[in-house]
């Protein structure tokens, strides 16, 4: 620009451009996280930030999450890292509301995934290689993964204890564990017997409830024919008419009297040794030419169609001679050379079926519970691989799954067959191998859950916790509910062993309480490995065998349950570290873990806690959904379908990945797709570019010397405070609710809605025209210094890199870390209810001009809003935006950002509203004018009058200097 001539005088600057005061900071406009964030690490690494925070919280009150520890097999991936970016969200956002919030992250370090790794490595060398080389590898293997996920969770700007975790492996967690242990078995909770369990027979071990999933499952559904024998000696009696029961009569001396089953696992056949009714149901007898058939009198129909029988007649059967009946062996196997036994049992459901279940207590837990009753053996004829022993007949030697077509064929062949077809349904399989798994009835200990009332005190405690979201307290209530016994042994090498010893004289295997004193003690100094170093005689002491008195023993080799590991977490970490405390006053983790960790670890600690009137370890549980792939599926390392955090963080930078998990609702399962990414990168570019502005227009700005006081600053600053005031409370409510997404809502809101599109808009002219030092201006920079201060401190928690960027470029003093700072404390004085509610008038006014500025802009009157001026006037009878109009007269003009607005008389408002005959937009005399109901006025917009200026672009006509105007001239010759 070239300067001017006023009446003769010279103006001093010829670049009008180096009067203005532009944003200038060092704040880079691009990101560049994945470059950026490293240093920032490593400058936290090198301060010790962790440590510094703790220190800074040295007397806040203690706030303790407890980890649940993630699997130390495999990398970190998107899944997994949702977990421990919620996790840090709510650490850091405890931090920053006062309280000491030390995070001892942890890793679950045994088990079978760890396992099933290390032998498939070994290859056939696995089937032959000593236990204790195999553990030394096992652990080796998760010992390189701990590092790993370490690595990938601190690049993830997850805070926490990294240099002293715990883990599931070390010692003094072995030595803690067999002493959850010991305390069960010294108040009877624990016990050793044969029961059906989840049998994996790929991996050879017995499964719990929390390592089955559920997929799609092929099976064979077939209806199969048990014949009633001669112990059945009057069949007569079955029928409620006498002359039916005479069909009856004959058709079982005929041969042709059957009971009706249906099963979808033809496998358990060979183990069956009864049929179980309900003793509630009614029962028919369905004629189909010469046979009869025993159903539910309410399946009828349903068997009718599914079997395709041509069913003549429907006989009703007695229930008191059914009953009579009970415990009798009155049907025939329909290949096995036995008999079955009718039982009754209320396990028995018309869901499904005929009514009458066949029933194999090995195979299945409602049928060892009636068998049980009965006093059946639990017969289970298949081995540790899946294979039919000799106790199968005929099918031994076959696996279980493929002799399913034998046995169908079979029956097909001798008649029993009603009907057979292929049904796909949800079906159990293993958490590692991801085959089918079946029900198998083996020698196990279990955990008593009934047991000195657990069942009803977990399900009190359940009650007295927090559960977010609410619907979770229901879900794990369910679970406990219907739990069975808790399979605590597994047939594997690569965990914590279960100290029973196996007398050598008669085979009694015990689990003794002083026994597990000496092996807790010796794992606490050698750990877990001395169990397969030392031997029998090293812990069994002076002990003798209850039962002979022998006192020779051998080690039994079974392995504590992985869940039950991390289910004393309670008591190996949060009892026994210093920095924490039992309870947690959180616990967090997916939404899995109601049948995982979050009951393994309140069962052990009700049972071990049986005093306390508080016992679950924890005061409040938050329950996340899962992260999912574009096609729904579920993220997991072994689907393959999700992508490393490494390599994620490479991409996007750790930040970005945050702010997504920031802006979904954690509660349900999360599809995190490209295109939920590319929108949050939008929103970050917002908030980013939001804070530069504010940023380089603090640059000139000393907090100490150049704050303005809240009563001489103007007024739409004052009310940009009264705004930032109310953010604080909405967002100091949802981090307390852990409403992460609110947070982020909130906050993206405030940057992009009430700072960029309004605040900086109107204020911009002010920052950049008005003099150096003057009052205008310094009010503007002490409002956007006290709201980049808000802002940039309820960002810390989501985004902490970008927060720890942006607080060190902030003017003045400042602590080494942003983290170290507290959520800004409410400013009671901020807030103004009379300000705030004139100043929402003023902006409802503003939006109508804003409104025929953009109709002028179509028009092609005006370019930029500084080419317009306005007329404005309220509707004659509505007093409101009449008074604000009068009092706000001389800021409308910055508001509006025009160059120039004048008040319509109420003659003159009047003639223009009528113009609009009834319309809400007009035009008259080369202007654009709009009558608006709410609030009630009329705007009239034009293009300014008079010259521009030079400088700030205004229009004026004062006659004074032709290129500057009168505020311009004031700071350009100053």
């Amino acid at each position: 620009m070239h300067g001017a001539r006023k009446r003769g005088e010279s103006v001093a600057p010829t670049n009008y451009k180096s009067t203005l005061h532009l944003p200038k900071t060092d704040f880079p406009m691009k990101a560049n996280l994945p470059k950026r964030e490293p240093e920032i690490l490593k400058r936290w690494e090198e301060m010790d930030l962790y440590g510094e925070i703790l220190k800074t919280r040295g007397d806040a009150p203690l706030w303790v999450l407890h980890d649940g520890p993630p699997y130390a097999n495999g990398q970190v991936h998107v899944g997994t890292a949702l977990n421990k970016i919620l996790k840090d969200f709510v650490v850091r956002s405890r931090s920053m509301m006062g309280y000491s919030t030390p995070f001892v992250p942890g890793w679950d370090c045994h088990g079978m995934p760890i396992e099933h790794q290390v032998s498939r490595d070994l290859g056939p060398r696995a089937r032959t290689i000593p236990k204790l080389e195999l553990r030394k590898l096992c652990r080796a293997h998760a010992e390189k993964f701990i590092d790993l996920q370490r690595r990938d969770f601190k690049r993830l700007g997850v805070i926490g204890d990294w240099a002293n975790p715990y883990l599931t492996f070390t010692p003094e967690y072995d030595a803690a564990e067999i002493g959850v242990l010991r305390k069960l078995v010294e108040d009877g909770y624990v016990y050793r017997g044969l029961r059906p369990v989840h049998w994996c027979f790929s991996c050879r071990t017995a499964l719990a409830e929390a390592e089955v999933e559920y997929h799609d499952h092929r099976s064979p559904s077939i209806y199969v024919a048990f014949r009633l024998n001669e112990k059945l000696r009057d069949a007569a009696a079955l029928a409620t008419d006498r002359s039916k029961g005479a069909a009856l009569a004959v058709a079982h001396g005929a041969g042709k009297l059957f009971a009706a089953i249906w099963t979808t696992t033809p496998w358990t056949l060979p183990a069956n040794l009864g049929i179980t009714l309900n003793a509630s149901f009614d029962y028919v007898a369905l004629r189909s030419g010469e046979n009869f058939y025993i159903v539910a009198a309410r399946l009828a129909d349903v068997v009718e169609k599914a079997t395709g029988l041509r069913i003549d007649e429907r006989i009703a059967l007695d229930r008191a001679a059914l009953k009579a009946l009970d415990g009798q062996d009155v049907f025939s196997h329909p290949f096995a050379d036995r008999d079955a036994r009718l039982m009754f049992g209320d396990h028995v459901t018309l869901e499904a079926g005929t009514g009458l279940v066949h029933t194999a207590p090995g195979h299945g837990y409602d049928d060892f519970v009636v068998g049980n009753q009965y006093k059946l053996q639990a017969l289970t004829p298949v081995d540790d691989g899946g294979v039919f022993t000799s106790e199968a007949g005929v099918y031994a030697g076959g696996s279980v799954f493929e002799s399913n077509d034998r046995i169908v064929e079979d029956l097909r062949k001798s008649g029993a067959l009603l009907h057979a077809e292929t049904l796909g349904h949800s079906y159990p399989h293993c958490w590692r191998c991801h085959n089918p798994v079946i029900f198998r009835a083996t020698e196990q200990w279990f955990l008593r859950v009934d047991h000195h009332g657990l069942r009803q005190r977990a399900l009190g405690e359940i009650d007295k916790v927090q559960w977010i979201p609410k619907w979770s307290r229901d879900r794990i209530r369910n679970m406990v509910e219907t739990r069975p016994d808790w399979c605590l042994s597994r047939q594997r090498a690569w965990g914590v062993p279960i100290p029973a010893l196996k007398c050598t004289v008669c085979g009694l295997v015990t689990l003794e309480p002083a026994v597990m004193k000496r092996v807790e003690e010796i794992f606490a100094r050698e750990g877990s490995d001395a169990w397969y170093v030392r031997p029998a005689s090293d812990f069994a002491g002076d002990q003798r065998c209850s039962s002979c008195g022998g006192a020779s023993f051998d080690k039994t080799e079974d392995i504590l349950d992985v869940w039950f590991d991390s289910g004393c977490s309670h008591a190996a970490v949060l009892a026994r570290r210093p920095d924490l405390k039992w309870p947690a006053d959180l616990y967090v983790e997916g939404v899995d873990q109601h049948r995982g960790w979050f009951q393994g670890s309140l069962i052990t600690a009700i049972a071990t806690h049986e005093d306390s009137p508080n016992a679950a370890p924890y005061a409040a549980v938050l329950t996340h959904g899962l992260a999912l792939d574009e096609a729904g599926r579920k993220m997991s390392k072994s689907l393959g379908n999700t992508e490393n955090a490494e390599d994620a963080v490479a991409r996007v930078g750790a930040d970005l990945i945050r702010l997504v998990f920031a802006s979904v609702d954690f509660s349900s399962d999360m599809n995190v797709s490209e295109n939920l990414f590319n929108s949050v990168a939008e929103s970050y570019r917002k908030l980013r570019n939001t804070c530069r502005f504010m940023l380089g227009n603090l640059a000139d700005f000393d907090p100490a010397r150049d704050r303005v006081a809240l009563d001489q600053m103007l007024e739409f600053d004052r009310y940009a405070l009264a705004r930032t005031e109310q953010l604080k409370g909405e967002v100091a409510r949802d981090y307390d609710e852990y409403d992460f997404r609110a947070v982020s809502a909130a906050l993206v809101n405030f940057a992009v809605v009430d700072l960029s599109s309004l605040y900086i808009d109107v204020a911009r002219d002010r920052l950049y025209c008005s003099a150096a030092g003057s009052r205008e201006r310094r009010s503007a920079q002490t409002a956007i210094y006290e709201m980049l201060d808000v802002l940039v401190r309820m960002l810390a928690p989501l985004i902490p890199f970008t927060a720890e960027e942006i607080y060190s470029h902030f003017p003045g003093e400042r602590g080494k870390s942003v983290h170290l700072l507290e959520f800004a404390k409410p400013r009671p004085e901020w807030s103004d209810d009379r300000l705030e509610a004139r100043w929402r008038e003023l902006l409802a006014m503003r939006a109508e001009a804003l409104k025929v500025l953009e109709a002028l802009r179509q028009r092609g009157t005006i370019g930029a809003p500084l080419d317009a001026a306005i007329r404005i006037g309220a509707v004659a009878g509505d007093d409101g935006p009449a008074g604000a109009l009068e009092a706000a007269s001389g800021q409308l003009k910055e508001l509006f950002i025009v160059s120039d607005v004048k008040l319509l008389d109420p003659a003159e408002t009047a003639r223009l509203k009528g113009s609009a005959n009834g319309g809400e937009t007009f035009a008259t005399d080369g202007a654009v004018g709009r009558v608006s109901t709410s609030p009630a006025l009329v705007v009239v917009g034009e293009h300014a009058p008079g010259i521009k200026c030079q400088r700030c672009w205004s229009y004026f006509d004062d006659g004074g200097d032709p290129e500057l105007c009168q505020r311009c001239r004031a700071v350009v010759r100053a």
